[in-house]
């Protein structure tokens, strides 16, 4: 028991600088929502890179044709002529859209391959990059307040993350929000430690081509790291825009929600291996502190072991951080996702599950490097090589 103690608050010590942390995310929504926006509006070339259907696609991409902007084009960007993705384009259709046929890709992921093939079609006068995922639902004024922040010609990149909303419910979509919402708090003031999230990204394309990103995403299978390592290493700082967040609406099964999760932290494992140890590490302790604790005290209730009062308020103190944390970071995406789907008692008390999940995940990022994303499945070799190993029809 005094070992289980000990990792218990060591736990608590975690779990109040992750409340801390919290809290501080808060203040930063607070602060970044209430100050005007820069009057920069230069010509923008959005980027919406897809392969296949999924539920929702048209309600997806209707904003991206209707968003309160003076001067953009859209390029919808696909690796074959017959993916049916292409008849909802077709029905979108306006005069500064185009559809971009990529072809298969053969050394990198294919939406990198889709991206690398459209940065090159981009219209002459463009001045900005957007990068936005066909899962993403923006908002109408979402292209405005993205660009915005780069009036600021020493960013590197201004970046939004996603909010996943369940459309029907279900333990499983909602454990899915909870568990991406751990990652969407990790964002903040801190430029350095900010990371780009590829289907909400903007890039000057004066620094997109000054830094090779096009090359150096040769290889490669995820767009978004890799600009992230592009940019620390040039030393340029990327904002996060808390204004564009965005939601991903829909539902998912408990098969789609572990291969979702797991592919996450199988990417991390290898373009940010640096992340992947103390997530196995921090994720394994709060599993011994938490839910060792639970089992503890059901011996306890069952009189197989002595009854104590600590163990109840440690556990109480565990949930409770959490908990309050969840809470914080709800009350702050509220204010930038305002709409009725938002389910508050799923982040409070769903949370110690998503830890778990996070576990298992981190376990098996350690034993595999395999991925199927959108139908193909990858070995990841390394952060430059991503070798194709299946590709469904």
């Amino acid at each position: 028991m005094i070992v289980y103690y000990f990792l218990a608050v060591l736990s608590c010590w975690f779990g109040l600088q992750s409340l801390l942390s919290g809290i501080r995310y808060a203040a930063y929504i607070r602060r970044e929502t209430s100050r005007p926006l820069p009057d920069f509006q230069p010509f923008v070339s959005v980027i919406a890179p897809g392969r296949g259907l999924e539920p929702g696609l048209i309600d997806n991409l209707r904003p991206l044709v209707t968003q309160d902007y003076p001067r953009y084009e859209v390029l919808f960007v696909f690796d074959a002529l017959d993916d049916p993705a292409i008849k909802i384009v077709d029905e979108l259709k306006r005069p500064f859209t185009r559809t971009i046929i990529a072809g298969p890709a053969t050394d990198s992921g294919q939406k990198v391959h889709n991206l690398r093939v459209a940065v090159n079609e981009v219209d002459p006068q463009s001045e900005v990059l957007v990068f936005v995922d066909t899962d993403a639902r923006p908002a109408q004024d979402w292209l405005r307040k993205l660009v915005a922040p780069l009036a600021d010609e020493t960013l590197g990149a201004s970046t939004g993350y996603r909010w996943f909303i369940p459309d029907r419910g279900g333990i499983a979509s909602r454990l899915r929000s909870v568990w991406n919402a751990s990652v969407a708090s990790a964002l903040g003031s801190d430029t350095v430690k900010n990371f780009c999230w590829g289907g909400s990204t903007a890039i000057r394309l004066s620094t997109f081509t000054s830094l090779n990103v096009s090359d150096r995403w040769r290889g490669s299978v995820s767009d978004d790291f890799t600009i992230t390592h592009v940019l620390k290493e040039a030393k340029l700082p990327i904002h996060f825009t808390p204004l564009c967040l965005v939601a991903s609406i829909g539902d998912c099964d408990f098969r789609e929600l572990i291969e979702f999760t797991t592919r996450q932290i199988k990417i991390t494992r290898v373009y940010a291996s640096h992340l992947w140890l103390p997530l196995l590490l921090g994720s394994a302790l709060f599993a011994i502190a938490f839910f060792g604790g639970l089992i503890l005290l059901i011996l306890q209730i069952l009189k197989i072991l002595s009854p104590t009062l600590f163990l109840p308020l440690v556990l109480l103190i565990i949930f409770t951080l959490g908990a309050t944390k969840s809470f914080i970071r709800f009350r702050a995406i509220s204010s930038v996702l305002k709409t009725s789907r938002l389910d508050l008692l799923a982040h409070i008390f769903l949370w110690p599950f998503a830890s778990l999940l996070y576990l298992y995940n981190a376990i098996v990022a350690g034993f595999s490097r395999r991925i199927k994303w959108r139908g193909i499945t990858y070995e990841l070799k390394s952060p430059t090589e991503a070798v194709i190993i299946s590709r469904d029809s």
